[in-house]
C-alpha cells in the first residue's frame, strides 16, 4: 500500500521532485501518490508541513 497525502499539503511539488519512480504527481487540489510507490519514505523526509502518511 502507497503512502497517502493529507489535506495539509501545500502543493510544493517538493515530494513529487524526490520521488525516485515518479509515483507523485498533482492532483486537482493536492499531490497524489499511485499506487506505483515502493514505500522509500523520499518523500516525508522532505514535506515541509507534514502531509504524507505511512501506509
Amino acid at each position: 500500500m502507497a503512502y497517502k497525502i493529507n489535506a495539509e499539503c501545500i502543493s510544493c511539488g517538493s515530494c513529487a521532485t524526490i520521488c525516485p519512480v515518479k509515483a507523485i504527481s498533482e492532483g486537482s487540489s493536492l499531490y497524489v501518490i499511485s499506487d506505483e510507490c515502493i514505500e522509500c519514505s523520499a518523500c516525508v523526509a522532505v514535506c515541509p508541513v507534514g502531509a504524507i502518511l505511512a501506509p
